[in-house]
């Protein structure tokens, strides 16, 4: 969670890198032949590792790679509870998951603290329910939303679908709490903090650094 920041600002950069390069490449000709999906995953892997290490050592990066990531993963969690007919264009929903998902970035700027708390406690709890998902029924609500992510057909969700939703909901404002209240209570990472931390720092060195001893006088420099 938020204890562990440069951790979060390395993952977020190293999934959203990873999967924008996956599919950007996969079965993609390149010297007259497609790539296969283990050279796309090699190259996403690689290509997501640089994403990693630039928004680990730039934070405003990172904070808005979480912000993009949340905004996506709200956005995407939201097509089964939209009730409302399939829109005409694809780019639809392609345009309200990228506004959503530029908001939800401009957030994490302005708030860092709260929305990376938010980020990782809904990652977590759709990662949990993903593998619930898989085990309970075959990974039928993934390949729901997939479905409406390509404007397929849609098909009504089962009721262990909308137990699963339930329980991510559930499971990420009860992730949110703990880190709020328990593992991430006391901690600060903003630029602010760092700061002040920097100069308690140099503080204590100046105050542990052997002084003059007594009855010694510096000599003026020459003129």
């Amino acid at each position: 969670g938020y204890r562990c920041f440069k951790a979060i600002l390395f993952l977020s950069g190293l999934l959203l890198g990873s999967a924008v390069i996956f599919l950007l490449c996969y079965k993609q000709q390149v010297l007259d032949s497609s790539l296969s999906l283990e050279a796309s995953a090699g190259l996403a892997l690689a290509i997501g590792l640089l994403c990693g290490l630039l928004t680990l050592l730039l934070r405003s990066v990172g904070l808005f790679t979480t912000g993009v990531l949340l905004g996506l993963l709200l956005a995407t969690a939201a097509l089964p509870l939209a009730a409302l007919a399939l829109p005409p264009s694809p780019w639809v929903p392609a345009g309200g998951s990228l506004g959503l998902a530029l908001l939800c970035a401009l957030l994490a700027l302005r708030w860092p603290k709260a929305l990376t708390v938010l980020a990782t406690a809904l990652l977590g709890a759709a990662a949990v329910v993903l593998c619930a998902d898989h085990l309970a029924q075959a990974s039928a609500l993934a390949r729901h939303v997939a479905q409406r992510l390509r404007l397929a057909p849609r098909q009504p969700l089962c009721w262990p679908g909308w137990l699963l939703l339930g329980a991510w909901l559930l499971l990420g404002l009860l992730a949110s709490v703990v880190q709020w209240k328990v593992t991430a209570h006391g901690i600060d990472h903003s630029d602010g903090a760092l700061r002040r931390q920097r100069k308690q720092l140099q503080l204590l060195r100046l105050r542990q650094s052997p002084g003059l001893p007594e009855g010694s006088h510096r000599r003026k420099p020459p003129p």
